[in-house]
């Protein structure tokens, strides 16, 4: 389970939406999840599907790789399906014992589940397609207007961009535990659900420390490095808008604008 954690993970590889400005591919995924929030019929979901699998298609990341994400929040998905399709009034299918499936619970619960894969997997593709250092300039200079209003965007940008970093290293070193305390005996998926929490106990103590660890050590590093935070400092490879950004930029219009058109003309 552990393993399936893709979420902060860069796929290194050739394609166009890798070489897309990292302040293109933020946007992208705004306007997506955007989309993702406006749609509310089939055909607004059809399109999602239709510009998200071109997405996956173009960057050259495997779908079973951007797949393999889902299975971490599988519970979270069954549970936000499942409060849907028996807690949402309407016109009743079926009846059992105390619990109802209704016509409109049945679409809900269906456009939740998509829109909650959508969201985890245009995300994700966002993490496969950008370095770390991409994202936080990225970040920062996408968020550089709040500066006029004092707020720190440089270190917002540092610690998201940490973060999504220290994802894949603390998941890797979650599994490591796991595997030492399972060959010290440990059971981590027998008995009751209070017993497997107590099971964790093991699990929990060393990463923590691990993690304080490695916070303490990236602390010094960037000490010894003389950070001081953004204030003044310059970039080795300044962001640049190329032609295919634009290009990025009117297709996301486009695919936006169509979003919009297919929700009111079906609403009217």
């Amino acid at each position: 389970m552990l393993r399936d954690i893709t979420l902060g993970q860069y796929y290194p590889v050739a394609s166009p939406i890798h070489r897309l400005d990292p302040r293109t591919k933020l946007m992208g995924t705004l306007v997506f999840l955007i989309s993702l929030f406006v749609a509310d019929s089939w055909y607004c979901y059809l399109l999602a599907t239709v510009f998200l699998g071109a997405c996956i298609r173009i960057s050259r990341v495997p779908l079973s790789f951007i797949l393999r994400g889902l299975k971490a929040v599988i519970f979270l998905l069954l549970f936000s399906v499942v409060f849907n399709l028996f807690l949402t009034d309407g016109d009743v299918l079926v009846r059992f014992w105390i619990f109802k499936i209704t016509k409109q619970g049945l679409l809900q619960a269906g456009y939740m589940a998509i829109r909650l894969i959508y969201l985890i997997m245009g995300s994700s593709l966002m993490t496969f397609t950008t370095t770390p250092t991409s994202l936080t300039d990225g970040l920062e200079r996408g968020l550089g207007f709040l500066k006029i209003v004092k707020v720190p965007v440089h270190e917002i940008a540092m610690m998201m961009s940490i973060a999504l970093r220290f994802i894949p290293i603390l998941t890797e070193e979650a599994d490591k535990i796991m595997k030492a305390q399972m060959a010290r005996g440990a059971d981590f998926e027998s008995g009751s659900l209070i017993q497997r929490a107590k099971s964790l106990i093991p699990l929990l103590v060393p990463l923590f420390i691990s993690a304080f660890r490695r916070a303490a050590d990236l602390a010094m590093a960037m000490e010894a490095r003389c950070y001081r935070g953004g204030e003044g400092r310059t970039k080795m490879h300044p962001l640049k808008y190329a032609g295919r950004d634009g290009v990025a930029y009117g297709l996301l219009a486009g695919y936006l604008g169509i979003m919009i058109v297919l929700k009111v003309s079906i609403v009217i």
